[in-house]
């Protein structure tokens, strides 16, 4: 039987898994129809929630917009770095970065591909936290890759004059060029196409 100290708690576990299913909702359907079309009526439909109930979560537009931002890093962060730092540092982990950033997007974890390049376009106009937010995600992601990049060039894997930032720079443009044509097309070749892509420019960069 519940006690009048354990219902409070089990109310507000209620509430967190509440939330956390919005945000879910809300970030998929920002692959789709952008943060701009994350309305309260359509997440309510979405979720088979009340607006009053989803209004009890988010003061305002712009709280729920970043609070899904937030979700969306989790996922990424799920899905795409903590695999890869299973690699073995170097060339290795370069390669499961791509690999595995490009399997999130052909296993549709967000239909309409990489949370992060769907929402870019949107907002990159558009000054504020959203799109600050949305940088310091761009920029974390392109550094891990360098990072990993660097690291291949201290263990002698790639040439010593080859700058990490270009190549990252590189890597990642095959990678996003692979996520807004995949969902488009629905073609898997595109998505080997950026994997051999990746794999061809670290072979030419190799020391």
């Amino acid at each position: 039987m519940a006690t009048a100290s354990t219902t409070p708690r089990r109310h507000r576990a209620d509430g967190d898994r509440s939330r956390q299913a919005i945000l879910e909702a809300a970030a998929r359907l920002a692959t789709v129809e952008g943060l701009d079309g994350l309305s309260i009526g359509r997440l309510a439909g979405e979720v088979g929630m009340s607006k009053s109930g989803l209004y009890a979560h988010f003061r305002s537009k712009l709280e729920l917009q970043l609070a899904t931002v937030e979700t969306a890093n989790l996922v990424f962060e799920h899905e795409v770095v903590v695999p890869s730092m299973s690699a073995e540092p170097g060339t290795a982990r370069v390669l499961a970065l791509a690999d595995a950033f490009l399997s999130h997007v052909e296993r549709g974890v967000f239909p309409g591909g990489c949370f992060f390049a769907a929402v870019a376009s949107e907002v990159n106009v558009r000054p504020g936290p959203v799109r600050d937010r949305i940088g310091e995600f761009v920029r974390g992601w392109v550094a891990a890759i360098e990072t990993a990049v660097r690291e291949a060039q201290e263990l002698g894997q790639i040439a010593a004059d080859v700058d990490p930032a270009q190549l990252a720079f590189e890597v990642n443009a095959m990678l996003i060029g692979a996520n807004l044509a995949y969902p488009l097309f629905g073609d898997p070749g595109i998505l080997s196409r950026a994997r051999s892509g990746v794999r061809d420019r670290l072979r030419t960069a190799a020391a």
